[in-house]
């Protein structure tokens, strides 16, 4: 057999490195990258090369901790309600060498291209397809800068005068101090507060100059900033007539697309508070084919309310649109307050067509998160006839309704609204014993919603039928309290109420008057 010689192994083989081959020490303050080796890194015949060396980057630049990106989007409270994803840098290339990194930094990109996201022609403003007009984008200081003739701001942040703002708190400060900045201090979180509260004393004069440098040219702009939205609400609140109209004349044939932006559409409700019917109009006009949308967004249902709110119900043809869409705008987390405002602020003639569909769904929109409050709405604010009809359909279905999250406030609510004899009869079908001999009222104080509708039928019960429910519901207390502590809560709140009704005289105080009473005590626990 031939004898196994063991081999020594290659690295003992190996001569060692000269001190040129060695990579140097490492300095503080300097980025080290080795480039590719001729042979791979899992082999063990991999020497490391001498290392690139790339100087760090100016102290200026947007990478370095501590000194972000400081423009007015980034350094107010609002940033968290932003919805611009970040789409890259608005600096130039600031290395002074190339990195041999690839994905070290974001592609820079130029301050127009970066504007643009944020402008009507980006991608905010407005939706696909809708292909909105085209609107300008604003230039810092509506009539030049100050000392500044260069024609590329690209990579600006702000000017001497904004930066000289922010850090001189101790100067006193004027209007006029600002003239030719003020759309760059509008766009500005410090500045803007300052524009809003010095408008607000500002002579005639001041507030010409301002609106000169903001409209018509960047008034769409700041219509649509997050902070330039609040500098014109305040022009609409102090400035003149003439100045409100040429304002929201620079509206006009963009109301679709703001009443769907986030900063947008609080303008548009100022500008329907402020200008006058003819423009309030025009706002229903371009909104008619959109009505629908509008109501389901997050941002256009608060105009649609305005709208119902201010403008005169002959101008608002766009409330027919509604018809055939009760029960969808009811269970609309939205539509259901727009549906509210029309029955709050529209003639019968109007309203009548929505609330005749509207009674054709009323159990379902009773036990529905958003259509419930409709019905609650209806039965507080509506007609006679209406809460007669939703009381109606309540008969024969009260412990169960009673028995259901949402439902059981419609119940509560029934029971406050309802006329005598129609709350009678609601009370009454909780006292009589099911054919089973379960009591209703047992039921309802071991369920967790039926619990406060049982309370407040003791708050509103009255005369001879008050003094039965109470005896009905005594020893029902002492059943379960003998037996059970698994519903204490409830069953507290249910001790005190019936210690106020007994000692309280039922002819002294209406439902309404006990049920003020109740609310501002302790009687009835909330929900």
């Amino acid at each position: 057999m031939t004898p196994i010689v063991q081999r020594p192994t290659l690295l003992c083989m190996l001569p060692p490195l000269p001190s040129a081959l060695l990579p140097p020490l490492k300095q503080s303050g300097v980025f080290y990258d080795y480039p590719g080796s001729a042979r791979t890194m899992g082999s063990q015949f991999f020497y490391p090369t001498q290392p690139m060396v790339y100087h760090p980057p100016p102290t200026h630049s947007p990478m370095l901790a501590g000194t972000t990106l400081s423009d007015k989007k980034r350094d107010g409270p609002y940033n968290m309600q932003q919805q611009l994803p970040t789409q890259g840098l608005m600096y130039a290339n600031l290395r002074s060498t190339p990195s041999p990194h690839q994905q070290a930094y974001a592609a820079a990109m130029d301050y127009g291209s970066q504007l643009s996201l944020m402008v009507p022609g980006g991608t905010i403003y407005g939706h696909a397809g809708m292909n909105p007009p085209t609107m300008h984008m604003y230039q810092q200081g509506g009539r030049g800068r100050r000392g500044d003739d260069r024609g590329d701001n690209h990579g600006a942040i702000r000017s001497p005068v904004l930066d000289d703002f922010r850090a001189n708190k101790t100067r006193k400060w004027e209007l006029r101090d600002i003239f030719g900045y003020v759309v760059e201090f509008s766009g500005d979180q410090h500045g803007s507060r300052f524009i809003q509260q010095k408008l607000e004393t500002a002579t005639s004069e001041e507030k010409q100059v301002i609106f000169e440098e903001i409209v018509p040219h960047n008034a769409l702009q700041l219509i649509q900033d997050v902070f330039g939205n609040y500098v014109i609400q305040k022009l609409f609140e102090h400035g003149t007539q003439v100045q409100k109209t040429m304002l929201a004349s620079t509206m006009e044939n963009h109301i679709l697309p703001l009443s769907l932006q986030m900063y947008g559409c609080r303008v548009v409700q100022k500008a329907v508070e402020y200008v006058l019917p003819e423009q309030q109009s025009q706002f229903v006009k371009e909104l008619d084919t959109n009505v629908i949308r509008c109501v389901k967004d997050a941002n256009g249902n608060h105009v649609i309310q305005k709208l119902i709110e201010r403008v005169s119900p002959e101008r608002l043809g766009f409330v027919q649109a509604f018809r055939g869409s009760v029960y969808e705008l009811s269970t609309h987390p939205y539509g259901c307050r727009v549906l509210q405002r029309c029955f709050e602020h529209l003639p019968d003639e109007q309203t009548r067509p929505l609330l005749d569909e509207l009674q054709k769904y009323v159990i379902n929109l009773m036990q529905d998160q958003f259509g419930n409050y409709v019905i609650q709405f209806v039965l507080e604010h509506g007609q006679p006839q209406d809460r007669a009809v939703i009381i109606s359909k309540l008969h024969g279905q009260m412990l169960n309704m009673a028995r259901h999250k949402f439902a059981s406030n419609v119940c509560e609510k029934a029971l406050i609204t309802a006329d005598p004899e129609s709350r009678r009869l609601l009370i009454e079908e909780i006292m009589v014993a099911k054919q089973d001999g379960i009591s209703p009222i047992m039921t309802m104080m071991k369920d967790q919603f039926a619990n406060y509708v049982l309370q407040r039928a003791l708050s509103v019960v009255e005369g001879e039928q008050k003094d039965i429910l109470i005896n009905k519901v005594r020893p029902q207390l002492m059943n379960m309290r003998r037996y059970s502590s698994a519903y204490s809560k409830h069953l507290i709140a249910i001790e005190r109420l019936l210690e106020k009704c007994v000692t309280s005289n039922p002819g002294e105080n209406t439902p309404h008057e006990i049920l003020a009473i109740g609310t501002a005590s302790d009687c009835l626990s909330s929900k």
